[in-house]
């Protein structure tokens, strides 16, 4: 483990991998166009100039590209993974390093992240992401925190809003028997604080002008807040822009679901059995990349209009209950608690490879897994586990039931990704640049920007565009030059 010595905070496994960090950064920004572009259209301008954004993200190369895109767009920057499993220690390296620095001499941005954190370890990299103190003293400021959030999943901003909930009400509550022991690190970790200062959050919480949400969970975290009337400032629903959801949901899983599957299993998924849980966005791209692997695919869902999509689409759709001892593969990505219980686990065949694509570990009962009186965890190799069940069977857990295409794999591809980033730096200009326009609710991006992201990546596929004529234009009542479709339009 690398820790700080110089004047750029930072924590990681070992500033030793940086060089290696820097030489995919530049692989990567060929393949990520969006951003490059990002930079040479607002780098002159700087629209960014004092911003000072908290970012949890999984710390993987494509976001070091973003990070860098942030800082030349005039930002200043702090970062932790979103993930205990999904950092890539050589792009937190660099990242800490900076494209200038050395390993000796460190000049990028401060970055909390490492491969395989414990929970207390994650939760305390994400405070690191709120304390500013440092920049302030540097330059004689009197803030000493964040004024703008980038997150994926929403565990940044719900630290904020706790922490200020827990301020208001002077006490962190004690941990319930039913409460998970992620949220018992959350609560030991805002008690720390309390006794600290009594309104560190209050005023994290004052300071930040917006923040910019990337995946559906944190989304759902945020229309929660919004309904409840406890939401601290506006938000940027990030992951429904179509050039998100529809790209780096479907065709982003559609590469990584198997990559991690070929990393940690090595097993043939021709002629299997998958189980694929939820047929959104993320579960159409699973269905799609085992179905092109050979497999015999199976779909649940409980929303009927997907289920008719998957059915439509070839796959058969049913209950897991009905299935459960004829799959070799299970795959859940619904954003959902308890999607396979301890009773499906128990009933699953020898071996039987269970795997989540979902942001948080919960849509498996690793819990109840972990409790289980009888079981045996046995490490294959990291982020693969064998549970010996009492029945006598076993069944292979990838990546402690979390993301296991970035904790067995590296995630989505690059080009995919430059979409969805392409997305959070526009928003994150959007709510600092133009933070009046936006009220304290959850928005999404404009189309004419979302149409601006697609436009973006065209080039680098060889891709040319017909154009209207403008009494085509006036036919279908729209610009020539766009937006062609209307807000509510389903691509």
């Amino acid at each position: 483990m690398t820790t700080t010595t110089t004047a750029v905070p930072f924590k990681v496994a070992d500033l030793s991998l940086a060089e290696a960090g820097r030489h995919q950064f530049r692989l990567a920004e060929n393949e990520m166009p969006g951003l490059m572009a990002l930079r040479e259209e607002f780098g002159p301008t700087q629209p960014l100039k004092g911003a000072r954004i908290a970012g949890s993200l999984h710390m993987t190369v494509q976001t070091g590209v973003l990070i860098e895109t942030l800082v030349a767009l005039g930002a200043q920057v702090r970062w932790a993974s979103c993930n205990i499993f999904s950092t890539q220690d050589e792009a937190a390296a660099a990242v800490a390093v900076g494209p200038t620095g050395t390993a000796e001499a460190p000049t990028g941005v401060p970055v909390f992240a490492w491969k395989g954190e414990s929970l207390e370890e994650y939760w305390w990299c994400t405070t690191q992401i709120f304390d500013w103190s440092a920049e302030a003293a540097a330059v004689g400021a009197d803030w000493d925190g964040p004024n703008m959030i980038l997150d994926d999943g929403g565990d940044a901003t719900i630290l904020v809003h706790k922490g200020r909930e827990f301020e208001l009400a002077k006490a962190v509550p004690a941990a319930s028997a039913s409460d998970s022991q992620e949220y018992r690190v959350i609560l030991e970790t805002l008690r720390t604080s309390l006794q600290a200062s009594a309104d560190r959050w209050t005023k994290i919480g004052d300071d930040i002008l917006g923040v910019t949400e990337e995946t559906t969970t944190g989304v759902h975290r945020l229309y929660e807040l919004a309904k409840s009337g406890t939401l601290l400032f506006p938000a940027i629903n990030v992951n429904d822009s179509v050039t998100k959801s529809k790209f780096d949901n479907k065709y982003g899983i559609r590469h990584s679901l198997p990559d991690g599957l070929n990393r940690a299993t090595d097993v043939l998924m021709g002629g299997k059995v998958v189980f694929v849980a939820g047929y959104g966005d993320v579960g159409k791209g699973a269905a799609e990349a085992m179905r092109g692997q050979g497999a015999r695919v199976i779909v649940s869902e409980v929303d009927p209009i997907c289920a008719l999509q998957a059915a439509m689409d070839g796959y058969q759709v049913t209950t897991i209950e009905s299935v459960l001892g004829e799959v070799d593969i299970f795959v859940t990505g619904t954003g959902n608690e308890n999607v396979i219980t301890v009773d499906h686990l128990l009933g699953m065949k020898h071996l039987a490879i269970v795997a989540n694509v979902g942001h948080f570990d919960n849509e498996i009962d690793m819990a109840g897994l972990e409790s289980l009186a009888g079981t045996e965890k046995v490490e294959i190799k990291p982020q693969v586990h064998e549970w010996r069940l009492p029945s006598g069977r076993a069944v292979l857990v990838l990546s402690e039931g979390r993301l296991m295409n970035l904790g067995n794999a590296t995630g989505h591809p690059s080009f995919v990704m430059s979409t969805s980033f392409t997305n959070q730096v526009l928003a994150q200009i959007e709510l600092f640049a133009h933070g009046e326009d936006y009220t304290t609710a959850v928005h999404v991006l404009p189309k004419h920007l979302d149409e601006k992201v697609a436009r973006l990546h065209l080039d680098a596929l060889g891709v040319k565009l017909t154009t209207l004529s403008g009494a085509q234009a006036d036919y279908i009542g729209v610009s020539v030059d766009g937006p062609f479709k209307v807000d509510h339009y389903r691509y």
